[in-house]
């Protein structure tokens, strides 16, 4: 090899010879085609690269059952944390320590605007607020389209 070549260690101009775990393997004699113990080695682990195989997998409904309605059955019982957010604000920690009961914190939604319903986090609806036997509940205007959810996501 020229003095002015690049070894395939990555050495150039009899400068040392750096192992691929960082290791000095040499000087001038590594850099113009003398061989050390570390090259060698060197050598050795880009052979060893060239072994590697991918692995191979079943498909996933092979085994479970028929099809996706069988993949889907096995997550009907999981359960999720939903909740409404009626919104949102910021404050200081000044006025957080100052409140007391009647004090009143503004949103950043108008009255009457729908509200965000949330599934683990994740908003996948709006809806109203509605009273149901004395207990809050939302009947839901709409749901977020999929396709949007997994891109937001």
């Amino acid at each position: 090899m020229r003095p002015d070549e690049t070894s395939e260690m990555g050495t150039q101009n009899g400068t040392a010879v750096m192992d691929p775990a960082g290791n000095r393997a040499g000087s001038l004699g590594a850099a113009t085609g003398g061989t050390t113990a570390a090259a060698d080695r060197g050598a050795e682990d880009t052979k060893a690269k060239h072994d590697v195989k991918k692995a191979e997998f079943q498909p996933l409904g092979s085994s479970v059952g028929t099809g996706e309605k069988a993949g889907m059955d096995l997550l009907l019982d999981v359960t999720l944390p939903v909740s409404v957010e009626l919104g949102k604000t910021t404050m200081t920690i000044k006025d957080v320590l100052s409140m007391s009961p009647g004090t009143v914190v503004e949103l950043d939604r108008a009255a009457g605007e729908p509200v965000d319903v949330l599934v683990s986090g994740k908003v996948i609806g709006k809806g109203e607020v509605v009273v149901v036997e004395e207990k809050f509940g939302v009947r839901i205007s709409e749901l977020v389209n999929r396709v949007e959810g997994i891109k937001k996501a």
